[in-house]
């Protein structure tokens, strides 16, 4: 299976846990992922995943100067980015069990039922 799909829909919540254990700038947040096994994430790909996430308010930023070049912008994560990762971790583990549970070989799908308003349509 291609990790790359797969990635996308979890990029903001790696970025978030990463950031999350330590304030890490660009490069650091994408070899951490790396390390950690997500060797197929891309330099722009978390580079816009951190400025989005900066935008939404997730991480605050602050510069460090550096002795051997151009000062890094290291990111931090926010009161509202460790809100959002727990709301992550939640739906992760979620999606986890249900998607372990309909690929396991000794599993069958089960219907999922309809609630009791989407057939009987609008009430009146």
């Amino acid at each position: 299976m291609d990790g790359t799909q797969l990635l996308k829909g979890v990029l903001d919540a790696a970025v978030l846990a990463v950031v999350d254990h330590e304030d890490g700038y660009g490069y650091d947040v994408v070899r951490r992922l790396r390390d950690a096994g997500l060797e197929e994430v891309g330099d722009a790909s978390v580079y816009g995943t951190l400025r989005r996430l900066y935008a939404a308010g997730a991480l605050s930023t602050y510069v460090v100067p550096s002795e051997g070049g151009p000062h890094r912008k290291y990111y931090s994560i926010t009161p509202n980015g460790q809100e959002l990762l727990g709301e992550q971790r939640i739906g992760w583990q979620r999606f986890s069990e249900t998607l372990t549970a309909l690929i396991s070989p000794q599993s069958q799908p089960q219907p999922v039922p309809e609630s009791p308003t989407s057939s009987e349509g609008p009430a009146a």
